[in-house]
């Protein structure tokens, strides 16, 4: 279980209180208004924001005292944070070892960009970059999935079937995972619970 308790963060002139928890193999939707602080709660859960106050344990292990790198969580940006000097294959082997060769291409083909595996970031929509740093996020090892906006730039097919892709895996590897979303499709098709901050 992830809990989140009496958790503080200043960001002057605003300051952010979390107090919840996530079961294990939960999907959660995030909601609340722009400015509430929800993207802050991710990048706080995957220790790039340091809390004043509060705790944060997964599964009774205190996150709190570990770097980012430390921590069991794998975050999607909002801005994608892929490799512009490198293959959208060579990204994915980056993340998730070569000896993954197949899944790759089984989720690259699943989400519509099979043939998109050799070129550069800069010659993806936005659209297609978003799925390829989908990928790179659900199937790395960690258990604790943080997706922040993570299908804002797919039209509706598209997003119906990234959201989908994203629930079976989530499924099939065991996730826990946290997403950050503004669309009511979104929570309807993939998540279990809404959060709502306020």
């Amino acid at each position: 279980m992830l809990r989140v308790s009496e958790v503080t963060i200043e960001r002057p002139p605003q300051q952010f209180r979390y107090d919840l928890f996530v079961q294990t193999g939960e999907i959660a939707a995030i909601q609340g208004v722009s400015g509430v602080g929800k993207s802050t709660l991710l990048e706080c859960l995957a220790g790039f924001i340091h809390p004043v106050a509060g705790d944060i344990t997964w599964n009774d292990v205190n996150l709190l005292p570990l770097e980012p790198r430390e921590r069991p969580v794998s975050m999607l940006f909002q801005e994608h944070n892929l490799f512009e000097h490198l293959s959208v294959r060579d990204n994915l082997h980056l993340a998730l070892g070569k000896d993954n060769n197949n899944d790759i291409h089984q989720a690259a083909l699943a989400l519509g960009i099979s043939d998109h595996l050799h070129k550069l970031p800069a010659e993806l929509s936005g659209g297609q970059r978003q799925r390829v740093a989908l990928i790179r996020t659900l199937m790395r090892p960690e258990p604790l999935i943080l997706l922040d906006e993570p299908f804002s730039e797919l039209d509706d097919d598209t997003r119906s079937v990234a959201t989908g892709w994203a629930r079976e895996q989530a499924r099939l590897r065991q996730k826990t995972m946290l997403v950050v979303t503004h669309q009511a499709e979104d929570v309807t098709r993939l998540a279990d619970r809404v959060i709502t901050l306020v």
